[in-house]
């Protein structure tokens, strides 16, 4: 059954127009993955099929009766509430029935004398009852509990003004607000902003199980593979709907564009072959070849031309690495760091060797950005030493750029770093990033999160530097450009030390991860998926007893059959040797044989001792091969 259902929506703002005839459909169940560029209108989209934004033409078409929840960028929470209340507020409709139902057991008490009354006050009871249950009105309290300890709100905060929280923390209040409301229809505008990993795997389960229809605008792309059912891609304005998951989306837009591509180069060859033709008739100069040639023009004008396929910008970049570290890059010995009396992190040790790319990950405030800044030298460590290999140069990408001078050009901001460099090589890398003409010449203060993020990564690509230090590195840009951020940095030939919440690039590039919690460090070696197996078969449930139990016995199965192989093969080993033997001794006596005069009184003779010498020794190479082979 569909459910929500937007047909042709145009919407412009002052001089641009953002949505050129975007249109969808979702299906119940399904949930649906809304992405596209920065810029593209997605936000905007999100708030006409919410009701809160008119189109200029097209509309949007609801199923009767249907609940439509809407978590924007910014929410707004009730005024004077604490964290717990702003939850509670979600249930008043089940305080309300809760009222009903003691009025109506006092009424009940009172009437119990006339049974007509008694009746129709036991059926409006009964009837409130059931609503009251349908709504799972005893365990409202849970819900609150579990979304709040899912989106990791600490039990202290419960209490807490939701006014005194930060941005990050009143967005993830906004959205348990709305997951906890269940409606019908979810709209969720960027999640996953502000949630450390075990929020967002919390908020994966979620959504996994939810009942009703969901739109998700997201860029973080394992969370998209893992929920969606259905990805709609907003491009140039327009929609272009797929089945299945991000990655399956991935394959199938590759494939569509590339089908548009053929069919745009067929035609363009058609036409320019029809024009060809229309010329040479013209050439001609009879009337009955101007004829054609005038047939055939009129054909042409009236082809359906197939417009040329279009693809978004993408930056262009490599990171390459001036020159090679020691093999030894990174030491770190007991390391602590804490602000105001409260301790971040303590006996902290960390070995990165050249290659390695490890993802440091851990909960929100634990201390990843600090650990950076102090490797960066930003700031210094209250205790502990830290010690750099040889030749190791540092590059490092502040996901708040604050080394960026607010007053300066873009232009400006690399040429003061790189004064060597000609400003048309310059303004040709900016270009590489999305900056040109005189997009060069705006100062850093007027520029977007993701374009402030590009000034960063291309000064950080110029440096060359052999280490380099990412503190959320896809924060702000959009899944393009963040695939060409990760085909770059998967040819880097340094070492990588990088903070990200986001699943999918820690999945792509990491070689080991590293978990920052408050009983200390973990490293675990492999991508992001290898952590889960992890963690999967950690938290599986299955006791300790039991778990070292089983451990024991495959080890056991392991040993009983090492030892039945050695057996096995020990046993081949020895019919090899006895078939070496008989076969050198019956070589022997064939050669002996072939030393008497009579074998070569004739021709056929000699031919047929030869043969058979030949195959003994052949047979005697292969056995020999064989025991090598099962002796190395």
């Amino acid at each position: 059954m569909i459910v929500l259902s937007a047909q042709n929506i145009i919407k412009s703002f002052a001089m641009r127009e953002v949505l050129s005839g975007a249109s969808l459909t979702l299906q119940h169940g399904r949930r649906l993955g809304l992405i596209g560029a920065n810029g593209s209108g997605k936000s905007t989209l999100l708030k006409i099929l919410a009701g809160l934004d008119t189109p200029d033409s097209g509309g949007v078409t609801l199923s009767r009766g249907m609940r439509v929840g809407y978590l924007e960028q910014q929410g707004a929470l009730p005024e004077g509430a604490t964290v717990w209340q702003a939850l509670e507020h979600v249930f008043d409709f089940l305080h309300e029935i809760e009222a009903k139902l003691r009025r109506l057991e006092a009424e009940m008490t009172e009437r119990h004398g006339d049974q007509e009354a008694f009746d129709r006050l036991a059926q409006q009871y009964a009837s409130l009852t059931d609503a009251f249950e349908d709504a799972d009105g005893y365990a409202w309290q849970s819900a609150i509990q579990g979304v709040l300890k899912g989106l990791g709100f600490t039990q202290p905060q419960w209490g807490q003004p939701a006014a005194s929280l930060s941005g990050g923390e009143r967005t993830r209040l906004c959205l348990a607000r709305v997951l906890l409301q269940k409606p019908d229809l979810l709209l969720l505008d960027e999640p996953t902003n502000h949630l450390d990993l075990a929020a967002l795997a919390w908020l994966e389960q979620y959504l996994q199980s939810y009942k009703g229809a969901v739109v998700l605008v997201s860029h973080d792309r394992y969370l998209l593979d893992a929920v969606c059912t259905d990805i709609a891609e907003l491009l140039f304005g327009k929609i272009e709907q797929y089945e299945g998951s991000y990655t399956r989306y991935q394959a199938l837009r590759l494939e569509r564009f590339e089908s548009r591509q053929r069919e745009y180069d067929a035609q363009q060859k058609e036409i320019a072959r029809q024009k060809q033709i229309i010329a040479t008739l013209r050439m001609f100069n009879r009337e009955k070849s101007v004829k054609r040639a005038e047939s055939r023009e009129k054909i042409l004008a009236k082809m359906e031309r197939v417009e040329k396929p279009k693809d978004e910008k993408q930056i262009r970049f490599e990171f390459i690495a001036r020159r090679r570290s020691g093999d030894d890059v990174l030491m770190i010995e007991d390391l602590a760091k804490g602000y105001e009396g409260r301790t971040l992190f303590e006996r902290l040790n960390l070995h990165l060797r050249a290659g390695d790319r490890v993802a440091l990950i851990g909960p929100n405030g634990i201390g990843k950005s600090t650990l950076l800044k102090i490797i960066a030298r930003d700031e210094t460590p209250d205790a502990g030493a830290i010690r750099y290999g040889a030749n190791v140069d540092i590059g490092y990408y502040d996901q708040h750029q604050q080394r960026l001078h607010e007053e300066k050009t873009v232009l400006d901001e690399l040429w003061d770093d790189f004064p060597q460099m000609e400003q048309a090589r310059l303004r040709g890398v900016l270009g590489c990033f999305l900056f040109t003409g005189d997009d060069v010449l705006q100062p850093i203060h007027t520029l977007s999160g993701g374009e402030r993020g590009r000034v960063a990564l291309t000064r950080l690509m110029l440096r060359q530097d052999n280490l380099l230090l990412l503190d959320e590195p896809t924060n702000h840009l959009d899944m393009d450009s963040r695939e060409v951020l990760e085909q770059a940095l998967e040819g880097f030939a340094g070492t990588l030390l990088m903070v990200s919440h986001d699943r999918y690039f820690i999945n792509r590039l990491a070689s080991h991860i590293l978990e920052m919690g408050t009983d200390g460090i973990s490293l675990t070696l492999g991508n992001y998926d290898d952590y889960l197996a992890g963690k999967n078969t950690e938290f599986s449930g299955e006791p300790e007893e039991q778990k070292t139990r089983t451990a024991l016995e495959k080890e056991k199965k392991r040993d009983r059959q090492t030892r039945e192989a050695e057996k096995a093969k020990g046993a081949k080993l020895q019919a090899l040797e006895a078939a070496i033997a008989a076969k050198e001794a019956e070589l022997a006596a064939r050669e002996a044989a072939m030393a008497r005069p009579e074998v070569y009184a004739s021709p056929e003779r000699a031919k047929e001792a030869a043969r058979a010498h030949r195959a003994l020794k052949a047979e005697l190479g292969g056995l020999y091969e064989a025991w090598t082979e099962m002796e190395e």
